[in-house]
């Protein structure tokens, strides 16, 4: 299950909380009853630079293409 962050509306206190996918976010804390909100983090994984195209993909190799154009080049 994932982890979310939420910050105490009045504190600035921090908490995770483990939830499914499914519920609802919490708006208040579920052991105080203070009022919190889920904070929004950026994603942990960038791809930067040249060179990331579906050509790197493992998939051209599963499907054999690879395999055809080689062997075309032995001929």
């Amino acid at each position: 299950m994932p982890i979310y962050v939420y910050e105490n509306l009045e504190t600035g206190e921090r908490y995770e909380f483990e939830q499914s996918f499914h519920e609802p976010a919490y708006t208040h804390h579920p052991e105080t009853g203070a009022p919190i909100k889920r904070v929004i983090f950026a994603p942990a994984v960038v791809f930067k630079g040249s060179g990331w195209y579906i050509k790197d993909s493992k998939a051209e190799a599963k499907n054999g293409k690879k395999g055809e154009s080689e062997g075309a080049a032995a001929d």
